[in-house]
């Protein structure tokens, strides 16, 4: 079983926090798992950790559709912290907007961090191979 040290869930489901919590435990030993329910508050929590202590999640798995900060909003802030570790981000999503593909292209191009884009629901499959690090 892989180790992780953070993982970040962003996502304002309870459902599916839950659901990706209970498959992140059958395929890693995580020291450490927050969840946030929306992208202002991951973001504060990210900061604070990265200023005080100098941490960053390994892996953050990102809906892009929540209130009062949505993922591309996240992202757009995210990508502009002077962090040197490169993080991957798991777009996590329900849409099949094409116009959302197209923005997730340009900030895997904007950015080092390895961004991926998947559709919910993630499958027990998926899980290990987007919590490798990046």
């Amino acid at each position: 079983m892989k180790q992780i040290n953070h993982i970040c869930i962003i996502d304002d489901d309870p459902i599916v926090l839950f659901g990706i919590r209970k498959m992140l435990s059958l395929v890693a030993e995580c020291n450490h798992i927050s969840s946030h329910s929306n992208g202002k508050v991951a973001l504060d929590a990210i900061k604070s950790d990265f200023e005080d202590k100098g941490e960053i999640p390994d892996v953050i798995f990102l809906d892009i559709n929540m209130p009062i900060m949505d993922g591309w909003q996240f992202l757009e802030e995210f990508i502009t912290l002077p962090i040197e570790e490169r993080v991957r981000v798991n777009i996590v999503t329900s849409s099949i907007d094409p116009l959302d593909i197209e923005r997730w292209e340009s900030y895997r191009q904007k950015t080092k961090h390895l961004i991926t884009f998947n559709n919910k629901p993630i499958r027990k499959e998926q899980i290990g191979r987007i919590t490798e690090k990046a």
